[in-house]
């Protein structure tokens, strides 16, 4: 009888020690961080770490300004849109677009008169010139950090290098 507890004692004590070290095993293989939220969502970038300029108070102060003269929010399924150079100017747009401003070689933000919280935004390369041919390049649309309504827009060229160009904005309804 003795040698059959030893036995089963010693089968036991290997399953155990199997599953300490599955156990331990599956704990260093977790990271000890979170990852950033570039590895985690690529093309998301952290605030502040090569993505939008903070807000000023004086932009603050324009964005709410806009908010109070609202006309009234296009209805739902129209859009707003706008055409941007790539100096920041405002080309044409629709009623509810207010600004456009650069901050930097390819960023760019439109304030618009109501709230875009929960839009959908779309934004191209683009031009309104009567050839219409609009630069290579690339182009991402965000919301605007701490600004209910506004759009972030950065522009890119075609190596993926921040480059200012041209750029259509809609935003869905």
């Amino acid at each position: 009888m003795a040698t059959f507890f030893r036995r089963k004692a010693a089968a036991v004590t290997l399953g155990v020690l199997a599953l300490t070290l599955a156990g331990g095993g599956i704990a260093v293989a977790q990271p000890a961080t979170k990852a950033p939220a570039e590895v985690a969502q690529p093309g998301a970038q952290q605030a502040g770490v090569a993505g939008q300029p903070a807000v000023t108070a004086a932009e603050a102060q324009q964005a709410r300004a806009a908010l109070k003269v609202s006309l009234a929010p296009p209805a739902a399924g129209s859009v707003a849109w706008a055409v941007v150079t790539s100096g920041g100017t405002l080309l044409q747009h629709s009623a509810n677009v207010v600004s456009a401003t650069k901050y930097g070689t390819g960023q760019y933000q439109v304030l618009l008169d109501y709230s875009v919280v929960g839009k959908a935004f779309q934004a191209t390369i683009g031009t309104n010139d009567q050839f219409n041919v609009p630069p290579a390049g690339e182009i991402s649309v965000a919301p605007r950090n701490q600004t209910p309504n506004g759009v972030f827009v950065q522009t890119y060229s075609s190596g993926g290098s921040v480059s200012s160009k041209p750029f259509h904005l809609f935003v869905a309804n």
